[in-house]
């Protein structure tokens, strides 16, 4: 699932049958709408039959549509400007019922992350988060509710956990200025990848931290600088992205920390709760 598919389409295409012609002209002009379509969706589109789309698929070295659809994907998600991914949810969406195709979209994304999720690299994360001196996190832009979200729980188990706030290049590098080898740097970063992340997991990794990458793919850049890779499905509906998936996966990595950290969590919990009863931290329920 390497390959472009872009390049295989032009190498390919002398040897095309009209059909198969009709249906390349239509993925090279719309490739990034082509990306999220259906076999069926793509031949009425390019005015061919579904089943020509799927044998189009195989000739070009594809196991199958599905493949080819994800190579696509992997080709346009980290292109597409917010007003293109506008028109790609206009076409999913219209004539539907939008909470059906959102929810059961979500409902795939997490079934997905947890077929492929590597366990063993799952567990490495786990273990290295719990055994660090400093857990730095990162993530930023709409990456920032997931960091946030991790952040707030893992402090209420370890002693020193910093949440990088979103800032100028400058302060992120302010914050993580003292990060070293006995320290994690959580990085998460979805399409369109953050600059800042990356910036930041560069400067990790020089100063000899271990990094632990929570991101979409292995052909992502958060993949590429990670010691420790883990990946949710956070493909593209509508101009948002779909967060429920990696909020998913970062719910179990807490879980599993937990278990790990060596401190019984009733005696931890007990311990905030006397401190939010103290400070009238929730609304109580009078009956």
């Amino acid at each position: 699932m390497g390959k472009d598919v872009l390049a295989a389409i032009k190498a390919l295409s002398p040897t095309f049958s009209k059909g198969q012609r009709r249906i390349a002209a239509f993925i090279t002009e719309n490739y990034e709408k082509a990306a999220f379509m259906t076999a069926g969706k793509l031949g009425q589109s390019a005015g061919v039959s579904e089943s020509t789309v799927v044998r189009f698929a195989s000739d070009i070295g594809y196991e199958g549509y599905p493949e080819m659809r994800r190579a696509m994907q992997e080709l346009v998600k980290n292109r597409l400007t917010t007003v293109q991914r506008i028109e790609v949810a206009r076409d999913m969406i219209t004539g539907s019922d939008v909470p059906e195709v959102v929810l059961n979209s979500d409902i795939s994304k997490i079934r997905h992350t947890l077929d492929e999720l590597d366990r063993a690299e799952f567990d490495r994360a786990a273990r290295t988060i719990s055994r660090a001196r400093t857990i730095y996190i990162v993530g930023v832009r709409s990456s920032a509710v997931l960091s946030g979200f991790m952040g707030f729980y893992l402090n209420q188990l370890f002693p020193d956990v910093r949440v990088i706030s979103q800032s100028a290049f400058s302060e992120i590098y302010e914050q993580i200025l003292h990060i070293g080898p006995e320290d994690v740097l959580v990085a998460i970063s979805f399409p369109r990848y953050s600059r800042r992340t990356i910036m930041a997991m560069r400067y990790a990794r020089d100063k000899g931290a271990k990094i632990v990458g929570i991101t979409d793919s292995e052909s992502s850049l958060v993949a590429q600088l990670a010691d420790i890779k883990l990946y949710a499905r956070s493909d593209m509906v509508s101009f948002l992205d779909s967060l429920v998936a990696p909020l998913s996966l970062i719910n179990a990595l807490v879980v599993a920390v937990a278990e790990r950290s060596g401190e019984d969590l009733g005696q931890a919990f007990e311990r905030l709760e006397n401190i939010w009863t103290e400070f009238d931290v929730y609304e109580k329920y009078e009956q």
